[in-house]
């Protein structure tokens, strides 16, 4: 049903409530241009992904811990840019600026699980090349395959427990007539600051969570990659020095560009106070790194560069 404010601005269900997704104030002309950037990005990250899990899948000699975690990640990359480029590409195409509750819940439920899940995903990639390097004739066995799959599950409970609080204490606010949402999706930040309704818990809650997922996966990493660094400085052979740094440092730029713009879009106070400050920035961590990531992880990485090449020369040998 609908309400009144005292200041006369209507309060309506939610199941009636359309927000407006107002995206980028430029020129018709630009927002083309945005349109197709996004589309070119996009179809570059679908690619890049899923020609990773592709090669990674037949290929036998990728076939270890280090591989299931980055296959995993590609997978994790196409859903999480999956949630936003299409919606983003549409309303710079076309001009569609509406986005109904329930869908803009569901994006904010599906991009909270698979950026959160992400966050610990590079967590643990950091442990697993920590296990590796510095625990080498342990690393079979306390990387088993049980083990490997129950990370993966463990990152996947966290995302969504994240995302059902985030979603759920946002879609329990309040919402005016009509729900100006000033960014191109509905990130929880932006979609608070469209609500009638007092959100100082919200945003309380919105800083402790996520600052405490960043803290501890960054964490994890630091500590690992400390580790990682002392290991591979004591090693006598430089063949041995530099084959340990070139596994590590692929993970090191996307661990790097991830959790930098992670914690300036919800790390700190000024992303709930401004999200309007946050718009190129949250292309790049919605739409850029996850078309980064394999392109950062193939170009870097002997192995996988090889594997393409074997897979390119069997089927030339069918051809």
């Amino acid at each position: 049903s609908k309400g009144i404010k005292p200041n006369g601005t209507k309060i309506i269900a939610s199941q009636q409530i359309y927000f407006i997704l107002l995206g980028f104030s430029t020129s018709a002309e630009l927002q083309l241009g945005l349109s197709f950037l996004f589309a070119l990005l996009y179809v570059i990250t679908l690619l890049g992904n899923i020609g990773m899990i592709t090669i990674i899948t037949v290929d036998t000699q990728l076939q270890n811990p280090m591989y299931f975690f980055l296959k995993n990640l590609a997978f994790l990359d196409v859903c999480y840019s999956s949630v936003i480029t299409p919606k983003a590409m549409l309303i710079c195409s076309s001009g569609s600026q509406t986005i109904s509750y329930n869908e803009c819940a569901m994006q904010m439920f599906f991009f909270s699980l698979f950026g959160t899940t992400e966050c610990f995903f590079l967590a643990v990639m950091a442990y697993d090349r920590f296990m590796a390097i510095c625990s080498p004739l342990l690393y079979t066995v306390t990387m088993s395959k049980k083990t490997c799959s129950l990370l993966v599950a463990v990152s996947y409970f966290f995302g969504f427990l994240n995302c059902c609080t985030q979603t759920g204490l946002t879609f329990s606010l309040s919402y005016c007539e009509p729900g100006k949402i000033k960014h191109f999706f509905c990130d929880v930040p932006a979609v608070m600051k469209a609500s009638c309704s007092e959100t100082f818990v919200n945003e309380i809650v919105l800083l402790a969570v996520c600052g405490f997922i960043i803290v501890i996966t960054a964490t994890i990493v630091l500590i690992s990659y400390g580790y990682i660094v002392t290991t591979i400085l004591g090693m006598s052979s430089v063949e041995g020095r530099h084959k340990a740094f070139s596994t590590c440092t692929s993970h090191i730029m996307a661990v790097s560009l991830f959790f930098g713009t992670a914690f300036f879009m919800y790390g700190q106070p000024g992303a709930i106070s401004s999200p309007n400050q946050s718009k190129v920035v949250s292309i790049f961590y919605t739409i850029v790194i996850p078309m980064l990531n394999p392109l950062i992880y193939s170009l870097r990485n002997k192995e996988v560069k090889d594997a393409v090449g074997r897979q390119l020369k069997r089927m030339a040998s069918f051809l």
